[in-house]
């Protein structure tokens, strides 16, 4: 980024809404000017299902964030989550190669690139390479080991990748709007760095982000991203199973949802009923409180079982000593903090946005969106402690849309 003014689009495409926001940076401070919202149509479980749908709702949010803003987007930062992205880790070792056994800038690029050079399966492309910290002769170094004495330097890379084809088709919701993506962002990462202090993610914490369609997650150590996943549950399976066990439709179940559901059952007395409108009219009905709250505790416990199985051996109670954060709109959910300390055996609660967010931003449903700016005034990926594609990256989207 130069010292120029530059209008950054922060772009959440999800399963239930699409937020866009622009932040006004001039090279030393960022200023939110806009803020475009729409419900999302042709989205599940982050994936592009009807492109003109998932177009038209796009377009309408970018329409009225701009229009706010009285600014047009000079370049997008495009949220990315779903089943079809994927993370696996590879390092690499050199030896120092100058004599008084000096670390030298070639040494770091050339285990940086080695760390960097596994193959993806064919039809894959990388959306970030997470770097791990450096160790040289087995001790951790937390920043650029240049200058440092040592014989062997060693660094690991976590790799996100995901389907070109996935990729491609949320790019060209924005390219049809006649703008540029500067850059794919995973959610986690873009909520996580809202929501986390740099001391936690030095002490290890985990940041659950549950959306609508997906569930979001990353786990950082040692400072850094250390693994990262997305579970397909979401917000919009608990009500679902309302709608199945209360036989509702999906609006009235989600209504109950919001109004009731409970990521714990509190209501002990099975007679305690609920109305669904409230309005006591032709069609209003009374539902078992007890009952809503057993449907929904049941789902949220699982998503959070989920997530647990799928860190494995990477999470344990020592490497996550700042507990787990949670973000996204299905974080709301009452009890949901203290399932979440049962479930990993350590501290819990609602991640906050900085105190410098205004009022009108500090809802978790924003918190992917402001950390998508946050990529934006920095040095992109690398604020993320992901060294990511740079030339890379953008030489993958031209590979794409020139077979498009």
């Amino acid at each position: 980024m130069s010292n120029r003014t530059t209008f950054i689009g922060a772009v959440e495409i999800g399963t239930s809404k699409i937020t866009v926001l622009v932040g006004e940076h001039n090279g030393r401070e960022l200023a939110i000017i806009g803020r475009g919202e729409c419900p999302s149509r042709g989205v599940i479980k982050g994936a592009v299902v009807d492109y003109k749908a998932a177009s038209e709702c796009t377009h309408r949010a970018l329409e009225l964030a701009e229009r706010e803003a009285g600014e047009r987007i000079d370049v997008v930062f495009l949220a990315q989550t779903g089943s079809h992205l994927e993370g696996f880790y590879n390092e690499a070792a050199v030896n120092v190669k100058a004599s008084d056994n000096m670390v030298e800038t070639g040494d770091v690029r050339t285990v940086c690139e080695l760390a960097k050079a596994k193959e993806l399966p064919h039809g894959r492309m990388v959306v970030h390479h997470i770097r791990r910290p450096f160790r040289l002769d087995g001790r951790l170094v937390p920043g650029n080991p240049e200058n440092l004495v040592g014989q062997r330097l060693e660094v690991g890379y976590w790799t996100v990748h995901g389907l070109e084809q996935r990729l491609a088709d949320t790019i060209h919701v924005i390219r049809g709007f006649n703008l540029e993506v500067g850059e794919l962002v995973l959610s986690s990462l873009a909520a996580g760095h809202m929501v986390t202090t740099p001391e936690e993610r030095q002490n290890g914490v985990l940041v659950i982000d549950i959306g609508a369609g997906t569930t979001d997650y990353a786990l950082y150590r040692d400072g850094a991203a250390h693994t990262t996943g997305v579970v397909a549950v979401g917000g919009s399976h608990l009500t679902n199973d309302l709608s199945i066990g209360l036989r509702l439709k999906e609006g009235q179940a989600e209504k109950l949802k919001l109004r009731y559901g409970r990521a714990d059952v509190v209501t002990r007395e099975r007679s305690q009923k609920v109305w669904l409108d409230g309005t006591f009219a032709i069609g209003d009905r009374q539902f078992p409180q007890q009952a809503i709250e057993q449907i929904t505790a049941a789902r949220a416990q699982e998503i959070l079982e989920v997530v647990k199985s799928r860190l494995g051996n990477a999470f344990s109670l020592e490497n996550c000593a700042a507990g787990v954060v949670l973000t996204g709109g299905t974080a709301k959910l009452p009890g949901i903090a203290s399932v979440a300390a049962r479930v990993f055996g350590v501290p819990a609660h609602l991640g906050e946005a900085p105190s410098w967010i205004s009022e009108n931003l500090r809802d978790p449903g924003y918190h992917t969106a402001l950390g998508l700016l946050y990529c934006g005034v920095g040095s992109r990926t690398e604020r993320l402690g992901a060294r990511g594609q740079g030339g890379g990256f953008l030489a993958g989207l031209r590979k794409l849309f020139s077979q498009s």
